[in-house]
């Protein structure tokens, strides 16, 4: 058996853009509807291809526009932990809420997974960073699927997906 044998999967952090744009226009309309966002300037927008920005009147009502998104995007099956926001800040007479889109597995978070996988993982199976993913390989296609639900069970700051399992 050559090495060709080998299972493998990726592990990713990809986001579905077209989710995040539904969350977004969910968002929009529910602003615009309810009672206690009326006059509050209340608003939801893109800001470029990775950041939204909420503004409102208050500082209490762009968090709470923010946790209004932040529902949206639970209900569309997207994990919060896609979201980075900042801290709301004063402009003028608005407040505005930068949040940042986090995707692709950094340097660091590649390094943390896999020697997770090497010191916890079934023993032969291998880990390589490959750019902003990891490639997860074993002669054993249950080993793969262990790590699969180790780093399920672990409770790391970015959302994983696992892919092309073969």
């Amino acid at each position: 058996m050559g090495a060709l044998a080998d299972s493998s999967f990726d592990i990713v952090s990809k986001i579905d853009r077209q989710e995040v744009d539904n969350a977004l226009n969910q968002t929009v309309k529910e602003l615009g509807h309810r009672f206690d966002f009326k006059g509050t300037g209340a608003s939801i927008a893109w800001s470029g291809q990775n950041n939204i920005e909420l503004k409102a009147n208050s500082e209490e009502r762009v968090n709470a526009a923010y946790d209004v998104f932040k529902e949206k995007v639970i209900k569309r099956g997207l994990s919060l932990k896609i979201l980075d926001a900042g801290e709301p800040k004063l402009s003028g007479k608005e407040y505005r809420l930068l949040v940042s889109l986090k995707e692709g597995i950094d340097q660091e978070h590649a390094k943390k997974i896999s020697k997770m996988i090497r010191d916890e993982g079934p023993k032969g199976v291998k880990a390589q960073i490959q750019g902003d993913e990891l490639r997860v390989s074993s002669k054993k296609k249950d080993d793969l699927q262990q790590v699969i639900a180790m780093l399920k069970s672990k409770d790391l700051d970015i959302a994983l997906q696992f892919v092309n399992y073969r």
